[in-house]
């Protein structure tokens, strides 16, 4: 991961504890969700897992989105490796290598 998407560095240690305390008050709802459905005669269990599928969902979406983002990104050749393709290709004169190499340097 690079800086510009965390400038603080690579994770932030305090969504640590910000994510458990979502999970714990998530399963709580399950739970009395569950406990409900089961009183009224309902299938308790199907109503927990609906409950817990959005954020199983939520958490695959942030793991998707820190394993992309540190990827290694392809770097493009700098100009003046493609000047000096373009003079080993012959595209372009000594002179004209010599003259464009002095601006970039420049």
């Amino acid at each position: 991961m690079n800086g510009m998407m965390y400038p603080w560095g690579y994770w932030n240690w305090f969504g640590f504890p910000f994510f458990g305390f979502w999970w714990l008050i998530l399963i709580v709802i399950g739970f009395l969700v569950y406990q409900d459905a089961n009183k009224r005669g309902m299938n308790g269990l199907l109503w927990f897992i609906l409950v817990i599928l959005p954020m199983i969902g939520v958490v695959f979406l942030i793991l998707y989105v820190v394993v992309r983002e540190s990827r290694v990104e392809k770097v493009g050749k700098t100009p003046l490796e493609i000047l000096k393709e373009r003079y080993a290709k012959g595209e372009i004169t000594k002179e004209e290598y010599a003259k464009m190499k002095k601006e970039l340097e420049d």
